[in-house]
């Protein structure tokens, strides 16, 4: 049975080095990992701005700072951009294989590749295959993975929660040897074509941060809803 958010207890983290702001301190509010979660819950969670990480439902709390806001596509008004046409005929030739699991070789090789070459002064380097499996890991059974193939050989991997109102997109990682197709971005817009063939509201982007080159690019995607003082709004 699904608890009333009243009776979840949460915690805050210390301060700590911010992973999007540079000489910022963040603080980060969790809910109690006892906490029995099922899809109910954690789509309640997601529509007051959470997010998860693993198997942790976290959001930001920070004492001086509100940059991280949480962002959302309402995917029945989405209307793709000149260029984000382009992007989508460019990869019209992927096929979309959706799994249950990514716990094997394949996935693993180009998530370290990707992380290898994209992003080798973020946390998450190096690319460790426990870390991997952690973090991208289908803990209530709500987790798909869509990966992209070109012929046979894997350039993409989109891992996406389904909540009860949408998806969740929870991390795209590619092949960073590719960068025409441009493969960050398709992964959204394939997605947000998902959602709408399963009849759902919304794709759910995780934190936009205005001032961060890393978050900042949520809002090319319009319209795009945010969570302000609690309660989402367009992006104007």
């Amino acid at each position: 049975m699904t608890s009333s958010l009243r009776d979840i207890k949460v915690y805050t983290t210390y301060p700590h080095r911010c992973s999007y702001l540079e000489d910022q301190q963040a603080t980060t509010l969790f809910v109690d990992p006892r906490q029995t979660v099922d899809k109910a819950l954690y789509s309640k969670l997601s529509l007051l701005g959470f997010r998860r990480s693993g198997d942790h439902i976290y959001r930001p709390h920070c004492a001086h700072c509100e940059a991280c806001i949480p962002a959302r596509i309402p995917v029945r008004e989405f209307m793709p951009s000149r260029g984000q046409r382009r992007i989508r005929q460019r990869n019209r030739d992927l096929q979309v294989v959706a799994t249950d699991t990514i716990n094997d070789e394949e996935a693993f090789d180009l998530y370290r590749r990707y992380i290898n070459l994209r992003h080798s002064d973020g946390d998450m380097h190096p690319p460790e295959r426990e870390q991997f499996e952690a973090f991208l890991s289908n803990v209530w059974d709500c987790t798909r993975y869509f990966r992209f193939y070109d012929k046979k050989k894997l350039v993409a991997v989109a891992v996406a929660d389904t909540l009860e109102d949408g998806l969740s997109a929870i991390y795209t990682f590619f092949d960073p040897e590719a960068p025409k197709r441009s493969l960050g971005v398709y992964a959204i817009l394939w997605q947000v074509e998902q959602t709408r063939e399963l009849h759902l509201e919304y794709l759910y982007l995780g934190y936009w941060i205005q001032n961060c080159q890393k978050m900042a690019y949520k809002s090319n995607y319009r319209p795009l809803q945010l969570y302000i003082k609690n309660h989402w709004s367009i992006l104007v």
